[in-house]
């Protein structure tokens, strides 16, 4: 897959993840992997971003048997945010999908 592609989206998924729940580093880079072929490490630059831009805060949880875990958590800047970029892009990907299918006839 062309890698412009994941990065157009990744942040959006990322931020789609965190609207549902709050979720930890390590567990966002094990889902999207599952789903995008991401490389190691990919998450957690754009975590600090979203971070600094005051889309997301952070707060650490105690993990039965292990270290605290960094746990991520939309702002309301953060929800504003997606539910703009959801939209956007939902309306993006219509247009090209039509483009795409008109080639096709």
């Amino acid at each position: 897959m062309n890698i412009q592609y994941k990065k157009g989206v990744l942040e959006l998924c990322v931020l789609s993840l965190l609207a549902k729940r709050d979720w930890y580093g390590y567990e966002i880079s094990e889902f999207l992997s599952q789903k995008i072929d991401i490389a190691d490490g990919t998450v957690y630059p754009l975590l600090r971003k979203l971070k600094s831009e005051g889309l997301v805060t952070t707060y650490l949880s105690e993990a039965s048997g292990g270290p605290p875990r960094k746990y991520y958590s939309l702002t309301a800047t953060g929800r504003e945010t997606y539910a703009s970029d959801r939209t956007d892009y939902l309306n993006f990907a219509a247009t090209v999908q039509t483009i795409l299918e008109e080639q096709e006839t």
